[in-house]
């Protein structure tokens, strides 16, 4: 068990207090006292180690499964003996410019939290270590740390979505460029962003009903004042969205922009294929008038005829690249 146990502690009056080593006896230990609490934290746990946690915590079966199969959407259920909510942080990977999406499952209830993480992208170390630091808030409790897991994940959703709308400024100015930039790749790279923007969609989307949830009266398990907090969390998790809805409205303007523009560069090269075989055709049909090898052609036999043919052919060139270029054909 110590492999997946990342934390486990006793808070009491909002400050770390010294327990048993064991979380059975310091689980028993918070619930004792009754003005403390307990929050261990586990990573990527298997089915044998989460077993017993769940059976010293009365986790529900269904919230048990939930939280050891890491693809689920972000909910909030309410069962007898605890609440359990399911969060999906965003990963932004800068050197490749890729999103991914891993999972946090978060327990509270009598005396308790159960943190269980999966994947790399939401480290909670930092979050334990801000909540020691302001023990006026970690005083009330489980929902404290479920207001301050939830704020992170969804205050990284905004930075997250504020890098993305750099990237996606920069895939713009390629696709939009004088020159045209890579347009063999361009609609490739415009579809892959579009999936990555499609991931954290399936991330930040579905959350908007818990934390409405959350930020309303009656929820078990949840300190009576703490509505106002859950609704500024609701808040950011609002705009993070707004702004992801924007970058997927502006991904498919540049996918539909780029598009057009490569059907106005494909009817220039027609264009220009086809200036080009009218003032090959001109020439070529000369010449074949006069390479019929006919007995009756008076102009055969005129001194002039070769220097008038070619003056011909080239005049009629030469009118003819005039045209098109003119009218923007070359």
């Amino acid at each position: 068990m110590h492999a997946v146990i990342v934390d486990c502690a006793i808070y009491r009056e909002g400050r770390r207090t010294k327990g048993p080593a064991d979380f059975s006896d310091a689980l028993d230990e918070a619930r004792a006292t009754g003005d403390a609490f307990l929050w261990i934290g586990l990573y990527e746990p298997t089915e044998k180690e989460f077993d017993h946690v769940s059976a010293e915590f009365g986790l529900h079966p269904l919230a048990v499964e939930d939280a050891l199969n890491a693809h689920q959407r972000p909910k909030l259920e309410v069962y007898d003996d605890s609440l359990f909510v399911v969060l999906k942080p965003v990963v932004y990977e800068p050197e490749s410019d890729a999103v991914t999406t891993d999972e946090l499952m978060v327990f509270i209830g009598d005396s308790f939290v159960v943190t269980v993480r999966h994947g790399e992208g939401a480290p909670l170390a930092a979050v334990r270590r801000r909540l020691e630091a302001e023990p006026e808030v970690l005083k009330h409790g489980p929902t404290a740390v479920l207001y301050a897991v939830s704020d992170a994940v969804v205050d990284h959703y905004i930075d997250v979505a504020a890098e993305l709308q750099v990237d996606l400024e920069e895939l713009e100015t390629d696709v939009f460029a004088p020159a045209g930039g890579d347009a063999r790749h361009s609609a490739a790279r415009i579809y892959t962003f579009k999936r990555q923007v499609l991931e954290f969609r399936r991330a930040a989307g579905p959350l908007s009903a818990p934390m409405a949830r959350l930020a309303s009266a009656g929820v078990p398990f949840v300190h009576e004042h703490a509505q106002p907090f859950f609704r500024d969390v609701n808040d950011h998790l609002t705009r993070a969205n707004e702004q992801v809805e924007g970058l997927d409205r502006l991904l498919s303007d540049v996918l539909s922009a780029h598009l057009a523009q490569m059907g106005v560069r494909q009817n220039d090269d027609m264009r220009k294929i086809s200036a080009w075989a009218a003032m090959v055709a001109v020439p070529t049909m000369v010449a074949g008038i006069y390479g019929m090898n006919l007995e009756h052609m008076p102009e055969l036999r005129w001194v002039w005829t070769y220097p008038a043919v070619v003056l011909l052919m080239a005049g009629a060139v030469y009118g003819l690249f005039r045209l098109f270029k003119r009218r923007g054909w070359l």
